[in-house]
């Protein structure tokens, strides 16, 4: 091997490695991959950022818009409504349920199908009788096959027509896939609705009532010997904090607030809602010489002290001297009024609806990932108690607001429910329970239907290119006011499209230096031995197995330049090669790390690591057996 071979096969290994150690997120593995080829001299500095104008990512970037207006429009919710069985048994719902994530995955992201079913698989779970783990894992892997079946189905797809066109054979056209596609989610689908749900361990709900985060919730009151009474709420929380207990409550003058003040002072006779462990609970009451209080009585001389408490506030401007100095109460005032504020909006808020415990789950895009709940300010922002965490099955409250949030984590939130459905849409949460999304009009569903069904019709038709015809979709989506403005480059996966826009020119690397025929050859020498159709096999079974560890568009971007290479010297069609890669890809079906969808349904499901391959491994094995002879009839070596 050359120095430059040697040099992408290194970068390529360390970039793979840390894809599957998963310490950094995927798209800053990618640009240090990229910008090491650059620094290397494998890619010039003049072609780095080629790859974000590259038709695969701008159309993935037009797919997700696309997507985005599909969901806030219902129109997906009332093709849920009408596909899906009032009352069936479990393998009828199960196939009706898979079979819709499946359909829509076609068309839009599959991890955007996925999160809008989740909670009709939620239902349909309680309805059953079974554990939620068993909709949601067919359901999963379901709109991951999906994908499969058109070019705009998946990223990988759009990736393997990219450097179909590349090696001069022209792109892919839309519905290309579709053959070999249809065959294996269709096969996928019924051994998943008759056998595959059927393997899935049942792991109990984490639900509200059995989410182990306070064994006891109790209201204490703050006494006259309290050490709480004149202390600011932060301080007290400070406290409680340190022996493992929450404030997600205040009662004063019978008036309860769900999410109070931090900076409210605390006053003789108010009551605390505290969540605390029992082993806990007697350390955070003795602390503060906090009484129990067993029935919350009307304090008439609350209202006394309410009003004495804006007095209060002015008296510690003054300073040691007790004088008040001109300044202070210019600061005084200006703090005065921000508090009034703030308790303002906080007594709006409380007036304006009930207060509700929600389960919600972090998915892989949110803004959220990686943030604690003091960083989000959920509770003096949004007026949010996040009350526990649950990742992977284990549930805890200790030290719950400086624990930073994973993808697949199950959120256990408490707020307005208008409050709790806005933080959701706009922080990347999934509600574990049926929601209505407004729609602005009747005809917002048919006008999104129609933009998304148009455009798909030129792409297939091949008036225009893919790309132009998905970006006339969203200039139509905007145009008509189905997707608000601002909301368009919020629908953006912008960590995906980081990851392709950086590894397309790291794959093209591959290809310059040599490295892909190299790699190709030993494949072919070693395992396959020179037979085509072995050859075709281990494409695709290592694919496979490299997506279950991977990021499924940097899998392809690394295989399709072994693929054609391969096809290369053994003569035969490149395209049976490539349609091999798009399938493996996208069938990561035996750890949660590998899809997206996957990695969502982990903590809903309270599945552990191991639980997938239960599963996944004869879904594997049957997408082989499936595959392989299609590929071989449709596109023949």
């Amino acid at each position: 091997m050359t120095l430059d071979q040697l040099t992408i096969s290194g970068i390529l290994l360390a970039t793979m490695a840390m894809f599957i150690w998963g310490k950094w997120r995927h798209d800053m593995v990618a640009a240090g991959a990229l910008l090491a080829c650059v620094f290397t001299g494998l890619v010039p500095g003049a072609e780095a950022f080629a790859g974000f104008g590259h038709p695969a990512v701008i159309t993935v970037v037009c797919v997700l818009v696309l997507s985005h207006g599909l969901e806030v429009s219902g129109a997906v919710d009332q093709l849920a409504r009408r596909v899906l069985p009032a009352s069936a048994g479990p393998t009828r719902t199960i196939a009706s349920l898979t079979g819709l994530g499946a359909l829509l995955s076609g068309f839009m992201n599959n991890v955007g199908a996925m999160a809008l079913l989740m909670p009709v698989g939620f239902k349909a779970s309680a309805k059953l009788g079974i554990t939620p783990g068993k909709v949601l894992m067919p359901l999963a892997f379901g709109s991951i096959l999906g994908g499969t079946i058109t070019l705009i189905g998946t990223p990988p797809n759009l990736i393997v027509s990219g450097f179909r066109a590349e090696a001069g054979l022209g792109g892919f056209n839309m519905f290309d896939f579709a053959p070999v596609g249809l065959t294996v989610t269709a096969a996928g689908l019924v051994f998943i609705s008759l056998i595959g749900w059927r393997l899935v361990p049942s792991r109990k709900q984490s639900d509200a009532d059995d989410f182990d985060t306070a064994v006891y919730t109790t209201e204490v009151r703050i006494t006259e010997d309290s050490k709480a009474a004149g202390k600011r709420l932060r301080e007290v929380e400070r406290i409680l904090n340190e022996a493992d207990a929450l404030i997600v409550g205040m009662v004063r003058n019978d008036f309860r607030l769900s999410a109070p003040y931090p900076g409210r002072l605390l006053r003789v006779g108010d009551i605390l809602v505290i969540q605390a462990e029992p082993k806990s609970l007697g350390a955070a009451l003795s602390g503060l010489g906090l009484k129990l209080e067993e029935n919350v009585p009307p304090n008439e001389n609350d209202k006394e002290k309410e009003n004495g408490e804006e007095g209060q506030s002015q008296a510690q401007a003054k300073n040691d001297n007790g004088d008040a100095h001109p300044s202070s109460h210019a600061q005084g005032r200006e703090k005065s009024q921000e508090k009034q504020k703030e308790e303002q909006a906080e007594e709006e808020g409380a007036k304006s609806g009930e207060v509700i415990v929600q389960e919600m789950v972090a998915m892989p895009s949110g803004i959220m990932i990686g943030r604690t709940a003091r960083d989000l300010e959920l509770r003096t922002r949004f007026g949010i108690n996040l009350l526990a965490i649950s990742r992977r099955g284990h549930r805890s409250i200790r030290r719950i607001r400086s624990t930073a949030i994973q993808a697949g984590d199950v959120l256990l939130m408490q707020g307005n429910p208008e409050v709790l459905s806005g933080f959701a849409s706009e922080f990347g949460c999934v509600p574990l329970a049926e929601r209505k999304i407004r729609v602005p009009n009747k005809g917002q569903a048919v006008k999104a239907s129609a933009i998304m069904i148009s455009a798909v019709g030129l792409a297939a038709a091949g008036i225009v290119p893919v790309a132009v015809a998905f970006a006339t979709g969203v200039l139509a989506m905007m145009a008509l006011r189905v997707v608000s403005l601002r909301s368009v480059y919020q629908s953006v996966d912008w960590p995906v499209i980081v990851l392709l826009g950086a590894m397309l020119p790291v794959a093209g690397a591959m290809a310059t230096t040599g490295a892909a025929d190299v790699i190709a050859r030993f494949l072919l020498e070693t395992v396959a031995q020179g037979h085509a159709v072995l050859g075709l096999a281990v494409i695709l079974v290592a694919t496979m197995l490299m997506t279950d560890f991977m990021n499924n568009a940097a899998t392809a971007a690394v295989m399709c330049p072994i693929a054609l290479s391969s096809a290369s010297q053994l003569d035969v069609n490149p395209d049976s090669f490539l349609m091999a890669v798009a399938i493996g890809a996208s069938c990561a079906f035996l750890t949660p790390i590998g899809h997206q969808n996957n990695t969502l349904i982990l903590g809903p499901g309270g599945f552990r690591f191991g639980d997938y391959w239960r599963m996944g491994l004869p879904t594997d094995v049957l997408v082989i057996a499936v595959t392989l002879p299609m590929l071989l009839w449709v596109w023949p070596l």
